[in-house]
């Protein structure tokens, strides 16, 4: 089954580990058979990798990169127990125990696709406390659930 993609002019991806980076215009790639591939928009910089959730996508692009990296998956390992370890909230509990079987499973991008979820719930959870520590009521938003 192919896979196309459409490319902004400039648009950096990585396929198999190369950096490629699309010309001046627009253009569509049709990949014909299976390939790691990453779009600008999913990749991170380490120096990104700010926080609990945050940390765990990178380590899953990692992973996803490299075809599966001890070094990374030991990272990941610990990053997914240390956000275990600390949550009570049964949407995350949930969503961290989703990404590790998508790992387990060989499922690295779908695993990244739920992080993306996860660091979303991350960031409303850390406004919702900053807002309340700068005297805000905080008011939480409904969390969804993950894909």
């Amino acid at each position: 089954m192919s896979l196309k993609i459409d490319l902004k002019p400039g648009e950096k991806f990585i396929v198999n580990g190369a950096v490629l980076k699309a010309g001046k215009r627009r253009v569509s790639l049709m990949l014909e058979n299976e390939a790691m591939l990453l779009r600008s928009k999913d990749i991170m910089q380490e120096a990104d990798a700010s926080s609990p959730a945050r940390r765990i996508y990178f380590t899953l692009m990692l992973l996803y990169i490299s075809g599966g990296d001890r070094e990374a998956r030991k990272r990941f390992d610990g990053y997914l127990n240390d956000f275990l370890g600390v949550t009570s909230l049964r949407e995350v509990r949930t969503a961290l125990l989703d990404i590790l079987r998508h790992v387990e499973n060989g499922k690295i991008y779908l695993a990244m696709k739920t992080c993306k979820w996860l660091i979303e719930v991350e960031d409303k959870l850390l406004k919702i406390a900053i807002d309340r520590r700068n005297g805000g009521n905080g008011a939480s938003s409904t969390i969804q659930e993950s894909p």
